[in-house]
């Protein structure tokens, strides 16, 4: 494969698998928003429509079925079937409602989650999930099914309301539904979970652009018609009013001598318990209040069976209860002929469109800001023409749910808008099929007087180039850039390169890190490798500074390590190089074990069972050498002096034994002796998104390689300078340097650090290594 259509390649692709319709065929009655979604998903094929209460996704499943054809099946939470049916004939579409395998006919067919083992889907040429987001936990017991059992059906539709703001799982799940990446992948691409737990991950600073551009390639999110350009006319809701009434209790918890707020689950259970007789006595005032129908939401059957005994005209539903019971209490709240409805939101919190309430009573609150959210969306939604009225009634000591779900309805208002502004743009251009052209401005790479050009030209993708007396520069893609530097010109290549599945240091598609698994990283890496050995002197090296990865559980559903070192060794010697030598530096375990929380360190796994207990991982060199003989030998006539020690503990004794002392230690397979703070300041150079930035390479590491594999006023070349290590080491010990970033605050912190090395020869010419 090109270079270029490999890059291309990484980008993260969604393809169409559906077919273009006509805007005017689909039905009228649907607004303008509504007749793009169905297009764009019916083109895409598989999709997903995250669109808020009451904007009309029943509509648009429907119409999507039509405009897919064939043998279509909905899956729909209980007594939502009944409903979709109803809204169908309101609409013009017939809807068809199944128990089993032998009633699917051609067309729409509609059953509820709870009849799926009932059917066979491998005969369905289209399926809608209706509220998907049944789909949000990850061990739920209709997650796996519906993603095994559905992988084969061409055309599929998940439509739900808004997902939850900080639930990413839920995004992660529907994308596998859909058959795009699967929600281990998307943690490995876009996330992190800084090591400290396997549940709690976050977007990595680079990708948070790229994720959301990702997620609206195959999900419409609309909260309102106006986030995507459209009018919000007959959208706009009434007045919600929200009433807090709180019962005096001085309830004393269990445990406790004095009145506190209930802290615990168990804690909350029991407040709930003491004032239910109180609480009752306010609910009868808010029902006799006012003429209308109530919904009484409740979370305990205790508190829905003493409600229902007290207020006498109303109907409950609990879990127990049949579906037809449950299917036709809903039903006819929705018609009017209920008075009084009390039931919980897990049972019938999702779906159900019941404008025809204005008056909700939450009879205590749980944790759940979504279930709270939803629940009070059954009534305050597209279609209501009334003020609807909360009444939240709690005891004095359920303070800290009430305050808790403040405080997260706060969060979610906000992450709500972030989600708007991140995705709109994205949502706009794939309904109006806007292909926007990325423009890149490219020039040839200039080379300094003292590299002869044999006439090689590079069109690389260069944004700024400096050229000294002593270094170059450059900002752009390595494995472009080093198309201008001739053959056989470098005396010695040092670099620390990306390593896999560890740190996402841009969202370039050109940044080797970026990388969606490890042999993609590989594979990048190996467009760059034959450029390496090309530009090398014959009998010269190129050092790589690497190091052993780790596999992470939540990825490959065990712990374990990679040998990214012998893989490197394979990459180079595959294409001609020699495996000359391997360098272990030693780092300190104490240290790994705080920066990585990794478990194998860990004193408490030792004591619990070492059989998982690993040594720390070391930092690596690799030497590959380019065969031939090497025309300039590196000469050390006087063996090593003081001067040239690079290290923590320099050898108590002198003359010839202590040129022999230095070269035991340079020659030793372990380097115990490299002071690991001995690095280039690197805070100036991180940007707000950077996740973390792994310490850059020792001075003293580089000093011993740079000191033993080259010559004064050879060329030292770094394809991946970062903030300039290699090179500022190169020009201080008499070499010369050529290095490419293509990370714009490193390579801008490079720039100072070598002209900062460059006027401090011009001064002092001499390097303080100590």
């Amino acid at each position: 494969m090109e270079y270029e259509e490999f890059i291309k390649s990484k980008n993260i692709k969604v393809e169409d698998s559906g077919f273009v319709v006509h805007i005017n065929d689909i039905n009228p009655q649907a607004f303008e928003f509504q007749k793009d979604i169905v297009v764009w998903a019916v083109k895409r094929g598989k999709a997903a429509v995250f669109a808020d209460t009451g904007l009309g996704k029943t509509l648009m499943q429907l119409e999507w079925l039509v405009r897919i054809g064939g043998t279509g099946l909905i899956i729909a939470p209980l007594a939502v079937t009944k409903q979709t049916k109803r809204e169908g004939v309101k609409f013009g579409y017939c809807v068809n409602i199944v128990e089993e395998q032998s009633d699917i006919k051609d067309g729409i067919n509609i059953t509820n989650y709870e009849k799926l083992h009932k059917f066979d889907l491998s005969v369905i040429d289209a399926i809608v999930l209706d509220e998907s987001s049944i789909l949000k936990s990850q061990t739920g017991k209709y997650r796996a099914w519906l993603i095994k059992e559905t992988k084969d059906i061409k055309y599929k539709l998940a439509c739900t309301a808004t997902p939850a703001p900080n639930d990413y799982m839920e995004l992660g799940n529907h994308s596998e539904f859909l058959g795009e990446l699967t929600a281990k992948q998307m943690l490995s691409i876009f996330f992190i979970n800084d090591c400290q737990s396997t549940q709690k991950w976050r977007l990595k600073g680079h990708s948070i652009k790229k994720f959301w551009e990702w997620v609206a390639s195959w999900a419409a999110i609309i909260y309102m018609p106006s986030d995507l350009g459209y009018e919000d006319d007959g959208f706009e809701l009434p007045e919600l009013n929200v009433i807090h009434h709180v019962v005096e209790t001085n309830k004393i918890l269990p445990g406790f001598l004095f009145p506190k707020n209930a802290e615990t689950m168990t804690e909350r259970r029991n407040a709930r318990k003491c004032a239910i007789n109180k609480k009752i006595s306010i609910v009868k005032k808010i029902i006799k209040s006012h003429d209308g129908v109530n919904l009484i939401w409740c979370d305990y059957n205790k508190e829905s069976e003493s409600l229902s005994e007290a207020i006498g005209d109303s109907t409950e539903i609990r879990g127990a209860d049949t579906e037809k019971h449950k299917a036709d209490a809903m039903i006819d709240f929705a018609d009017g002929k209920i008075k009084t409805l009390i039931t919980k939101p897990q049972i019938a919190g999702h779906g159900m469109n019941w404008q025809v309430c204005n008056v909700i009573v939450f009879f205590g609150l749980s944790d759940s800001f979504e279930r709270y959210y939803q629940a009070i969306r059954r009534c305050w939604r597209f279609g209501q023409t009334k003020e609807v009225t909360v009444h939240i009634v709690t005891a004095d000591i359920e303070g800290n749910v009430v305050k808790n779900i403040n405080e997260k309805e706060a969060r979610a208002m906000s992450m709500r808008k972030f989600i708007t502004e991140s995705t709109q743009a994205h949502v706009k251009a794939n309904l109006k099929e806007v292909k926007p052209m990325n423009i890149i401005k490219k020039t040839d790479v200039a080379l300094p007087g003292w590299v002869k050009s044999n006439g090689n030209k590079s069109n690389a993708m260069t944004i700024d180039q400096v050229i000294a007396e002593r270094y170059a520069v450059y900002h752009g893609d390595s494995v472009e850039v080093i198309k201008a530097i001739p053959d056989n010109t470098i005396g010695c290549s040092i670099f620390s390169p990306p390593f896999p599945e560890l740190y996402t240091y841009s969202d370039d598609a050109e940044d080797i890190g970026n990388s969606i698994t490890y042999e993609e990283c590989l594979t990048h890496f190996g467009y760059l490798v034959p450029d390496l050995m090309r530009i090398i002197k014959p009998g010269r090296s190129i050092v790589i500074h690497c190091g052993d990865t780790i596999k992470r559980k939540s990825e490959y559903g065990y712990i374990g390590a990679r040998d990214f070192p012998g893989d490197i060794i394979r990459l180079f010697e595959s294409i001609g190089m020699v495996y000359h030598s391997r360098i272990t530096i030693w780092k300190d375990p104490l240290i790994e074990v705080t920066r990585t929380k990794a478990l194998g360190l860990m004193h408490k796994q030792l004591v619990k069972d070492s059989a998982i207990c690993r040594a720390g991982l070391p930092d690596v060199l690799i030497v590959m050498r380019k065969p031939g003989e090497n025309s300039e030998p590196i000469s050390h006539i006087d063996g090593l002096t003081e001067f040239e020690y690079f290290g923590s503990k320099p050898p108590n004794v002198s003359g010839i034994k202590r040129q022999h002392h230095i070269w035991q230690k340079y020659a030793s397979p372990v380097w115990m002796d490299i002071r690991q703070t001995k690095t280039l300041q690197k805070n100036s150079a991180r940007d707000e998104k950077d996740e973390k930035h792994i310490c850059p390479l020792q001075l003293d590491t580089i000093a011993r390689a740079i000191l033993l594999w080259s010559n004064p006023e050879d060329i030292v070349f770094s394809p991946f300078a970062g903030i300039g290590s290699e090179i500022y080491q190169a020009v201080a010990m008499g070499r010369r340097g050529i290095g490419i970033e293509l990370k714009g605050s490193y390579y801008k912190q490079a720039r100072l650090n070598l002209k900062h090395i460059a006027m401090l020869k011009t001064q002092r010419g001499l390097f303080d290594n100590k």
